[in-house]
């Protein structure tokens, strides 16, 4: 059975990337005919509502004034961002840093939006916006700040920056879990460097997944609508017709890089989570269930003998996890988590995402044809409950930088131990051809279990070196050379 939901994972994946989904960024501008182009836009503010009779009431009637009253609101909260690199463009901080700078002055090589979260000059963007930059400025209201970032998370594509402003125009924000399908929407944004741009659509659909986010363990569950979002959109808002934040804009469906009639927005629940963390811990403390879980199709239901679609069948079980600590199994299908009904593997992760580690939450699954009900404490990334912090090793001289791969991506790898690569920049590592993601368990044999360790053996070993490990989709590979 386990073999069979895990063929079928597969298989939803290829048939994604057979469709030719890639992203455009519009920081290099390097791309012509894409798939799924990211987008800029600007920032938001900070009241959190989550009442919906607000949205069943009035959440499908156009206000007589029509989107004056959210216009009026939201435009002042949306912010204009440039980024630039020193001398000239560079990958990634790390190059700036391992070639010991650049050329005189800085070159600018993007732009976008984002949104004013709190009076005091935190805004939030998307990540790719502000992605390699060694200086980032913020214009609202025609004054210019110099912008510091707070903290980054690809996963959601989600990046905070401060200013030194003080009674800025933050935006409310709306829960996005209250907004229905059908729902008018604004996108407020600076397409084509025009600042301040309004466009007017609906919701299209929730819980979309387009595979576009980055890192470990990304998170997608976006909103989908068909206001009009383009290039320069990117980080922008999305708000509701009383001017509320509900997401941040962040990528398109396009064959040009243009507007195609389909915009995504990452959800204002999951903007508030992640951009809170960021601020508090410099790192989101992003909680973990310990398995993966998979939509419920055609296939699983004959499998199990299933009668109904319902919820999302558990495909993989973590040996250490929290899944296995509350008796759950592959093959169960989890219906609701606190009560809340679970239909999609989108829903199923944004509802987690909400969480922290060390919550407890109760789930409703069925196995075998019975309803059963168990509570579940979620952990962290190492497997535990406390707070994570992000440590990352450098060495100039290998040209590289390292973080020790923590438990739950272990048991995700099937390894014991290992230090990942995260940035390669100008040094040896880049010669060598080793690639960014790789994560090394073993050096002549002897296993690696931190960056110091790593660094160490490699400053003092001569002779013949085996570098061993997997890759991030958990091939096993080598590297083998001289000193």
């Amino acid at each position: 059975m386990k073999d069979s939901i895990k063929l079928i994972t597969v298989a939803l994946g290829a048939g994604i990337v057979a469709s030719v989904i890639t992203q455009c960024w519009d920081q290099p501008r390097e791309a012509a005919m894409q798939q799924v182009s990211n987008t800029y836009q600007e920032p938001m503010a900070r009241e959190v509502f989550s009442n919906n009779s607000a949205y069943a009431e009035e959440g499908h009637v156009l206000p007589k004034n029509g989107f004056v009253e959210a216009s009026r609101k939201s435009l002042n909260s949306v912010v204009y961002i440039k980024t630039y690199v020193q001398g000239r463009a560079v990958s990634s901080w790390y190059e700036y840093f391992m070639r010991g700078g650049g050329g005189s002055g800085y070159q600018g090589v993007g732009s976008g939006s984002g949104v004013i979260y709190s009076t005091d000059g935190f805004i939030v963007t998307n990540n790719h916006v502000i992605e390699g930059s060694d200086k980032i400025e913020v214009i609202h209201q025609k004054r210019t700040y110099e912008a510091k970032v707070i903290g980054t998370d690809p996963s959601t594509d989600l990046a905070v920056l401060k200013v030194e402003g003080r009674g800025m125009p933050n935006v409310e924000i709306a829960t996005s879990r209250d907004l229905p399908v059908g729902a008018y929407v604004l996108a407020v944004g600076n397409p084509f460097n025009l600042t301040s741009t309004v466009t007017a659509g609906i919701v299209s659909a929730k819980g979309r997944q387009i595979h576009v986010n980055k890192g470990s363990f990304p998170l997608e569950s976006f909103i989908q609508t068909d206001a009009a979002i383009n290039p320069g959109n990117s980080g922008g808002a999305l708000v509701d017709i009383r001017g509320r934040l509900v997401g941040i804009n962040s990528a398109i469906l396009s064959k040009t890089g243009s507007y195609a009639g389909y915009g995504f927005a990452v959800p204002s629940d999951i903007v508030t989570k992640v951009v809170d963390d960021l601020i508090k811990y410099g790192e989101v403390q992003k909680a973990f269930f310990g398995g993966t879980v998979v939509d419920v199709n055609e296939k699983i239901v004959k499998e199990l003998g299933l009668k109904a679609y319902d919820g999302v069948a558990l495909a993989d079980v973590q040996a250490n996890g929290a899944a296995k600590k509350a008796g759950l199994k592959v093959g169960d299908i989890i219906l609701d988590i606190d009560g809340l009904s679970i239909d999609s593997q989108a829903e199923f992760e944004e509802m987690i995402s909400y969480r922290s580690p060390g919550d407890d939450i109760r789930l409703t699954y069925k196995r075998a044809g019975k309803i059963q009900n168990t509570h579940l404490e979620l952990t962290n990334i190492d497997g535990k409950t406390g707070i994570v912090k992000k440590e990352v090793y450098a060495d100039r001289e290998l040209g590289a930088a390292f973080e020790r791969v923590p438990s739950v991506e272990r048991d995700m790898l099937e390894i014991d131990h290992g230090v990942r690569v995260i940035e390669i920049g100008r040094g040896w590592f880049r010669r060598l051809g080793i690639s960014e993601g790789f994560v090394i368990t073993d050096i002549n044999g002897i296993p690696i279990k931190d960056p110091e360790q790593l660094v160490d053996m490699l400053s003092k070993i001569r002779g013949r070196v085996i570098i061993e490990g997997v890759t991030a989709n958990g091939r096993r590979g080598y590297y083998r050379f001289y000193f």
